[in-house]
């Protein structure tokens, strides 16, 4: 309750403690959640009130990631990159996953150098886990974008 904004400031005395506590008018609480996470599914309703929310999607089009990419010089980085979004468009229209459970634009984001070994162990060690985890119970969609995602990288 002392996080509302009407109630900032205001002292009230601790349940367990003896104590006066208050929120100060000129503190922000900011948090993250991955909506893909299952177990933050149900946040509580007199918990989520008190929060504005903003969805965050993959910004594989941003200006900052195109000029990485760019930086990158990789046909074959640019192939997976592009397979990705196609997946992220699948994913975000699938009635059992939807926009929360699509892949970001953080998986290909490195300081190395992308070689075909690193491509390799993002696709096997990352992104198929990934999508295997997403449609375990429809082995056709893991399938299918299992080939395509190694196809990417030939």
């Amino acid at each position: 309750m002392l996080i509302e904004s009407d109630k900032r400031g205001i002292e009230l005395r601790l349940m367990y403690e003896n104590e006066q506590f208050s929120v100060p008018e000129n503190v922000y609480i900011i948090g993250m959640m991955n909506t893909a996470d299952r177990s933050l599914a149900m946040m509580d309703y007199a918990l989520r009130r008190r929060f504005a929310f903003f969805e965050f999607e993959p910004a594989f089009q941003s200006q900052g990631f195109k000029a990485y990419q760019t930086s990158k010089s990789n046909t074959k980085f640019n192939v997976l990159i592009k397979t990705t979004e196609e997946m992220n468009q699948a994913i975000a229209m699938d009635d059992s996953l939807g926009k929360g459970f699509q892949v970001g634009h953080s998986y290909f984001s490195t300081n190395e150098s992308v070689t075909d070994a690193w491509l390799q162990e993002l696709v096997e060690y990352e992104l198929l886990p990934l999508i295997n985890e997403y449609w375990f119970d429809e082995p056709s969609k893991v399938d299918d974008w299992t080939n395509r995602l190694r196809r990417a990288i030939e």
